[in-house]
């Protein structure tokens, strides 16, 4: 079993910053690529960035030169900086991890006030 915790989730103003983290733990021996999904109300999951095994990394569009996202030396978790925040960036952020099944963690909320 694999579990994902999140954390760096918060309130804060429009242009600001944050720093999600999210660590891995349990029986996982390798992983494809692991990502940040985010999900507002009344919308559906969507995708924010994902980064490979090698260290290949996409983004959404509307996120691009804004956030990045990073895994530790370990390969045990992954980072997401987020500058420039705005208020459409309000949303509940998931960790994922896929390794042929996906993972997910509880989520964390993050609101950007006008």
């Amino acid at each position: 079993q694999v579990e994902l915790v999140e954390s760096g989730g918060g309130l804060v103003q429009a242009g600001g910053s944050l720093r999600l983290s999210c660590a891995a733990s349990g029986r996982f021996f390798s992983w494809y690529h692991m990502g940040w999904y985010r999900q507002a109300p009344g919308k559906p999951r969507e995708l924010v960035a994902r980064i490979t095994r090698g260290g290949s990394t996409n983004y959404a569009e509307s996120v691009k030169g804004r956030f990045t996202i990073s895994r530790d030396n370990a390969g045990n978790g992954s980072y997401l900086q987020m500058i420039s925040l705005k208020p459409e960036d309000t949303a509940v952020y998931y960790c994922n991890l896929h390794n042929g099944y996906d993972y997910w963690g509880q989520g964390t909320q993050v609101t950007v006030s006008s």
